[in-house]
């Protein structure tokens, strides 16, 4: 069953199609089309357009796309020749694949979708390039793992027993065959790395600042001035009367310069949110 209609490869289309002509003396080549944000990672000369891709043997189509250089954790549903298939489907040549990311508001329920379903509780592992992002994502309240020793080992194992969501700037992390849930990050401001964690994942609606300490990832919780005096300075404990404690690190804060400064970056995230849909 054909379950998407796609424009044919006859006539002017067929001129559009670009080759890889590194791999000219291999047998078997297949036509690919890769859609939406899987083309950032492509080369531009094969971005929004089919192009041929040369392989031998009879790889399967997963291998042939990590190949190509798009993370499987980035890809949702293959369709070869417009039926849908799995990762383990083998190529044998001459085939058309399209290549589809997560679909966020399309029911795809009939096809093979290829990526596990979404975790209900969104937690992840970053690794160790996104320190400031780790700080950010705690900072709304998202249970986020991060340390600066982290090797790839490390971040898969705790992706794969914590059911964490892997954020990278690696693509290699991703072509792991452990990892099933994974993003790799287009920005490389900190600022806009939080944006598009939340909105690539929806998560506007499960912000909740203020709630877990950015240095370690622990709980805070609301405790009165006296149990905190003996850690804090003198002025301070002179001037704020609302304290908060992390559960892990023992850490304490207060609404200080630094607690305004968090806040309009808060402010300023939750402005980018999406207008929800008007109701007629």
């Amino acid at each position: 069953m054909t379950l998407f209609d796609e424009p044919g490869l006859d006539g002017c289309e067929c001129d559009m199609l670009t080759h890889d002509s590194s791999m000219n003396d291999s047998p078997s080549a297949c036509t690919f089309r890769f859609y939406e944000e899987l083309n950032d990672f492509l080369s531009p000369e094969r971005c929004k357009k089919p192009f041929l891709h040369r392989f031998s043997g009879t790889p399967s189509v997963k291998d042939t796309i990590e190949a190509i250089g798009v993370p499987h954790t980035e890809v949702d549903l293959i369709l070869v020749d417009g039926i849908s298939v799995d990762f383990s489907h083998l190529l044998k040549g001459d085939e058309r694949v399209s290549v589809y990311p997560t679909f966020e508001r399309l029911d795809i329920t009939p096809a093979t979708r290829l990526r596990p379903t979404p975790l209900r509780k969104p937690q992840f592992v970053v690794d160790v390039h996104l320190g400031k992002l780790a700080r950010y994502l705690r900072l709304i309240g998202f249970d986020t793992l991060y340390r600066n020793d982290y090797v790839d080992e490390d971040i898969v194992r705790l992706s794969v027993s914590e059911r964490r969501i892997v954020l990278t700037r690696d693509r290699g992390i991703l072509k792991r065959s452990d990892v099933t849930h994974g993003y790799w990050l287009r920005h490389t401001s900190p600022r806009e790395q939080l944006k598009e964690v939340v909105g690539v994942f929806d998560l506007w609606a499960r912000v909740q600042p203020f709630c877990r300490c950015i240095e370690c990832n622990g709980n805070l919780r609301r405790v009165d001035r006296p149990s905190v005096l003996e850690r804090i300075p003198l002025g301070i404990a002179r001037d704020f009367q609302e304290f908060s404690l992390c559960d892990g690190c023992e850490r304490v804060y207060w609404r200080g310069s630094h607690y305004e400064r968090l806040a309009r970056l808060v402010q300023e995230l939750l402005q980018a949110a999406p207008s929800p849909p008007s109701r007629k």
